[in-house]
């Protein structure tokens, strides 16, 4: 049973009348849920790799960065990468999270998740200012 990237999620149109298939890329899926979770009080920034840092660094936003999506035969599952801020609570932050990610997903793709989970990758501390 191995687990596969999902290079698209294929899904019927909505409605009585079959009008063909919908194909939503994987990239797709990584932007929704990196701006869902981003909403959330507390969520300092999303995780990145090194090229995603260097074209920050060069001016673009990266938005799916931090997010990691597979299928397997259980269902769609979700991989959140965060950083949160210091002083909020963990777990009280990683569930609106996941609540607010997989209601995302539902509201603009119609797929059902089968699981979002959330990894706190560091603690994000406000610089004191030095005057």
């Amino acid at each position: 049973m191995a687990e596969k990237v999902i290079p698209y999620v294929k899904m019927k149109s909505p409605g009585a009348q079959d009008l063909g298939n919908i194909e939503v890329a994987s990239e797709v899926l990584e932007i929704i849920a990196s701006i869902a979770a981003t909403d959330i009080e507390g969520v300092a920034s999303m995780r990145g790799n090194f090229a995603s840092g260097v074209v920050e660094r060069l001016g673009k936003k990266v938005h799916g960065k931090g997010i990691k999506t597979e299928l397997s035969d259980e269902g769609l599952a979700i991989d959140v990468y965060c950083v949160i801020d210091y002083g909020v609570s963990i777990p009280n932050t990683a569930k609106k999270i996941q609540e607010q990610v997989r209601q995302t997903l539902e509201t603009m793709t119609s797929l059902q998740t089968q699981e979002v989970n959330v990894h706190i990758t560091g603690i994000h501390f406000d610089n004191p200012q030095v005057d």
